[in-house]
């Protein structure tokens, strides 16, 4: 193992520590308006303005949108969240 490799692996072992290998999924509905669903996502995953926007519209056209990475446990405080405010999403384990 060379030293360049040896620097690379702790540095994705700790970018999997940091940000986890989870994925929050956002799924489209036919109930929420694009507005109020971009106000969700920057008030509970803490999107800007433009980020929000770009999420929804992917969610729109495409079905599903992941919104957010991270580690399990903080992804289902923000899961939740958006079930109380009636949006349907789920958590995904990334490879």
């Amino acid at each position: 193992m060379t030293s360049k490799e040896t620097k690379k692996k702790p540095a994705k072992e700790k970018q999997k520590e940091v940000y986890g290998n989870y994925a929050l999924i956002l799924h489209n509905d036919d109930v929420h308006s694009f507005d109020y669903v971009i106000d969700a996502l920057i008030d509970i995953c803490d999107h800007d303005y433009e980020q929000a926007v770009q999420c929804t519209l992917i969610t729109h056209h495409k079905g599903s949108c992941d919104i957010r990475k991270g580690k399990f446990e903080i992804l289902k405080q923000m899961k939740d969240a958006l079930f109380q405010r009636e949006l349907s999403t789920t958590i995904d384990l990334q490879p």
